[in-house]
């Protein structure tokens, strides 16, 4: 079963969020309601949740081999 709901935390600020992560597409980009920072991927991940939250997004839930990871 996929987990569509996910904590994100900010890596500048600390704060939380309870979000709903997309089902069909990776999120590159997450503004921090808090402090207004703009997140990205950290290096080799496809999203924002599987880099900053507490479960990895639905395609890497699911261990899809055509998740949108970025090709070098």
């Amino acid at each position: 079963m996929t987990t569509l709901e996910a904590t994100i935390t900010c890596p500048q600020c600390g704060a939380t969020s309870i979000e709903t992560m997309p089902t069909d597409a990776c999120q590159y980009f997450y503004e921090c309601q808090a402090c207004g920072g703009v997140l990205k991927p950290k290096p080799g991940d496809c999203c924002v949740y599987c880099s900053y939250a507490d479960v990895p997004c639905p395609p890497v839930q699911e261990s899809r081999s055509d998740c949108c990871r970025i090709k070098p």
